[in-house]
């Protein structure tokens, strides 16, 4: 019994089609990637700027500026534990914000491109 039902697109043995790579490149090439990767640089580069900043104030600080650092807030926890736990708090902030950003920002934007170039398919 035969269908009237369309043949999949891709490979014969069920496969998804891929793309060629003159595909590729016309969507590399196209202003809505342009506009994704700006987006994706306006968040990461500062964020990134930032956290090596504040990673290597830590460590100029533990290493120039020891007094400061020794420097007891209370019991045996001195600035430089702070400022050691503030590394990892940051760490995970910066994950969290990212994870928010991509996904209301980054990830609707991405799938239209997606979408767009496995229709062309």
């Amino acid at each position: 019994m035969a269908s009237d039902a369309p043949p999949p697109k891709g490979g014969s043995d069920g496969s998804p089609a891929q793309p060629t790579t003159e595909q590729f490149v016309e969507v590399q090439e196209s202003p809505e990637f342009g506009e994704l990767r700006r987006t994706y640089r306006s968040f990461a580069f500062p964020l990134t700027i930032a956290f090596i900043s504040w990673y290597l104030l830590y460590v100029l600080l533990s290493n120039y500026a020891g007094g400061f650092m020794g420097t007891k807030l209370f019991g045996n926890i001195n600035v430089a534990f702070v400022f050691g736990l503030a590394q990892f708090a940051t760490t995970f902030l910066i994950a969290w914000l990212y994870s928010r950003f991509a996904a209301a920002k980054l990830d609707p934007k991405g799938e239209a491109i997606k979408s767009r170039m496995e229709a062309e398919l």
